[in-house]
């Protein structure tokens, strides 16, 4: 009876075979890079990069945090109304039955625009006073809040939607909630004023609906299950 061997793979096979998986990879990433709504996310970003520039004349005097915080806060929405179009594809009904599957599509597409996003954030941050600068985290987890928000309100319209570009109304979903949260009091809203008693709690309810839109981000992105129903066929067919 012969010995039963198990064969391993080489260093040499798994080198090509890694470097095929990163050629797919890169691939994929430039393929993804050119189908970016472009328009849309650099007039959101030159939108709020150019508010947060504005508001140094506009102090006229000494660096005044309330403007800082309001300012940095219109910037962010203006980065989500932004994003609300990140999943916008004129091409979707011709990519629905690719093997790169929506959702894999979608964080591509996140992957490609988190480092932009993060450098445009920092660029905001630098162009407002040192003197007024409204506390980092917190004011960092209201801006990821919003660009979450934006993500997942065009995820849901994509999944429950036909329609191949969706980014108008998530931003106008954006725009609404935003309006809308900024109309609550202080002692149930979102937008407090820094120095407020209520500023730990209202970013208390910034980290609940972070989570809220990350699994709202998740559950969307795959392709709905299409279930056929059976028919009775009528007894003379």
């Amino acid at each position: 009876m012969t010995p039963v061997t198990h064969e391993t793979a080489s260093p040499e096979s798994a080198g090509p075979r890694a470097g095929g998986r990163a050629a797919a990879l890169g691939a994929l990433l430039a393929a993804t890079a050119r189908t970016l709504p472009r328009a849309p996310l650099l007039a959101g970003a030159a939108l709020g990069l150019l508010t947060v520039a504005c508001s140094r004349p506009l102090a006229g005097g000494p660096a005044d945090p309330w403007l800082s915080l309001t300012v940095l806060r219109v910037a962010a929405v203006c980065l989500g109304l932004g994003l609300a179009f990140l999943l916008d594809d004129p091409a979707r009904r011709t990519t629905e039955t690719v093997p790169t599957g929506r959702a894999l599509r979608a964080c591509l597409r996140l992957t490609l625009i988190a480092p932009l996003t993060a450098g445009w954030w920092a660029a905001a941050l630098l162009l407002t006073p040192s003197a007024a600068r409204p506390p980092l985290a917190e004011t960092t987890l209201e801006a990821v809040t919003l660009a979450m928000l934006a993500l997942a309100l065009a995820a849901v319209a994509v999944r429950r939607s036909p329609e191949p570009e969706p980014g108008r109304a998530a931003a106008v979903g954006v725009l609404s909630l935003t309006v809308l949260a900024a109309l609550l009091p202080d002692r149930w809203g979102l937008f407090v004023a820094q120095g407020s008693p209520h500023w730990a709690a209202a970013h208390d309810r910034w980290a609940t609906l972070l989570a809220v839109t990350v699994a709202v981000w998740g559950l969307s992105l795959p392709e709905p299950l299409r279930r056929g129903r059976l028919r009775s066929r009528p007894s003379g067919a």
